[in-house]
């Protein structure tokens, strides 16, 4: 669930003036990297938050008005415009040229020091846990497949250390086998829906696809014990409401959003 370069991503938003708010739903997930109103965060079992964005006071605050308020940090790549970015950027594998971010290398001890130190920074203003990105990248086809051993080593640090502390893995099923005793929940995107990149095109996902998809996350909910929350990507009323169709007979934790999730989520009128 990378972040993205706003200004491409928002541009169709800005010159679309027929937004309208969303729907009234069960929805009971905010993913959110964007600065908004703190007393417009109310009532989710997860908030998913950048800490740079935030007090110390306004995480208090959220965290009284929700169940569970965590922070994010990707484990597999720094983008340029990190705050962490100069201190690691000589410790990288590889550029995501997608992204404009760079793949980290684990097995350098000074890209350890400098994500458990983030991480500390983050927890010591108050976040419940922490929401961990790019797990897919260290998978069979990822580009830090070769250090798939030390990003679960990192990870079992991390739970060591903050014992006390929830962990959110991002996608990655295949490594469940090996984080699950460490994590709390997992998250998996664009399960009901089927963004396209190439074409900044919002749609659902094929129905066989989408049932095959959710039969998974059902056995590894099974096998595991873990909760497992969804999180999708919608631009418009007629996609929102059909993904929440979809969704609400899962009874997983869900959210419907904009792909560059930056702002509490609007929709345009549904298309023709």
């Amino acid at each position: 669930m990378r972040r993205f370069n706003l200004f491409f991503l928002l541009l169709p938003a800005l010159l679309n003036t027929s937004l309208v708010s969303l729907p009234n739903d069960k929805s009971s997930v905010l993913v959110c990297y964007g600065k908004i109103e703190v007393a417009k965060i109310k009532g989710y079992n997860y908030v998913i938050l950048e800490e740079k964005n935030f007090s110390k006071e306004e995480v208090s605050l959220i965290k009284k008005n929700n169940k569970k308020v965590f922070a994010y940090i990707s484990l597999g790549e720094v983008n340029a415009n990190a705050s962490h970015y100069n201190l690691l950027k000589n410790n990288t594998l590889g550029k995501n040229t997608n992204w404009n971010s760079h793949y980290l290398d684990l097995k350098s001890e000074k890209t350890i020091i400098v994500l458990m130190r983030l991480i500390k920074k983050n927890l010591d203003k108050g976040f419940d846990g922490m929401f961990l990105d790019n797990i897919d990248n260290f998978g069979s086809f990822g580009p830090q497949k070769s250090q798939r051993k030390e990003l679960v080593a990192l990870i079992s640090k991390i739970k060591k250390q903050y014992p006390n502390h929830l962990l959110i893995q991002n996608s990655g099923a295949e490594l469940i086998e090996d984080t699950n005793k460490y994590i709390d929940a997992m998250m998996f995107e664009s399960v009901a829906s089927n963004y396209s990149f190439k074409d900044n095109l919002y749609q659902l996902r094929n129905e066989v696809e989408y049932q095959t998809y959710l039969k998974r996350l059902k056995e590894l909910q099974a096998t595991y014990k873990l909760p497992i929350i969804i999180v999708e990507y919608a631009d418009n009323q007629s996609l929102n409401f059909a993904l929440i169709n979809r969704l609400a007979a899962t009874n997983f934790d869900y959210f419907i959003g904009k792909i560059d999730l930056q702002s509490l989520p609007t929709f345009t009128k549904s298309n023709k």
